[in-house]
């Protein structure tokens, strides 16, 4: 019975693992409620992965800080194509401290961060930082908490690449 989660202490656990593969290439952790500290020790070791590709981290309880936690780490992953962080609460300040490191990975191709309670101040400064991200087809925001007249400026910046 029951669907039992990761939590903080698997990811530590999982991230003691990882510390060796180099070429891990895909990781899901979709809905393990690992948490800001569960992504703090992933972090750790997620620089070492130089191959990684796509990172699903969905549904995981993840706030501003475990964003905070994941954003410095990120610039290491060269490989890095696809960040999904729905269905997470990182609000604007995760979103700012995403948005801070993104803008200059080459490779990100797709950022999912629908539902995360973001606002149009996160969602701008995504923007501004993203905007140039020539790399980036896929920029999803919907389900947060942006306000339709600020919808469209972001369209505009963005052109197709964005959901909202």
């Amino acid at each position: 019975g029951g669907n039992p989660r990761m939590g903080a202490e698997g990811a530590g656990s999982l991230a003691g693992a990882l510390g060796g593969c180099a070429a891990l290439a895909h990781l899901d952790l979709s809905d393990n409620k690992i948490g800001d500290e569960g992504v703090g020790k992933l972090a750790d070791v997620l620089a070492q992965c130089k191959a990684l590709v796509h990172l699903d981290l969905i549904g995981n309880a993840i706030s501003a800080e475990g964003a905070g936690r994941l954003a410095g780490v990120l610039g290491a992953c060269s490989a890095l194509a696809c960040l999904d962080l729905s269905s997470n609460a990182i609000g604007d300040e995760g979103a700012a401290k995403l948005a801070a490191v993104l803008g200059s990975c080459s490779t990100l191709t797709h950022l999912d961060l629908t539902i995360n309670k973001i606002g149009p101040e996160g969602a701008g400064k995504l923007v501004k930082e993203l905007g140039a991200a020539t790399s980036l087809t896929h920029l999803d925001l919907r389900s947060n908490s942006i306000v339709a007249g600020h919808t469209a400026e972001l369209k505009g910046s963005l052109h197709a690449r964005l959901l909202v």
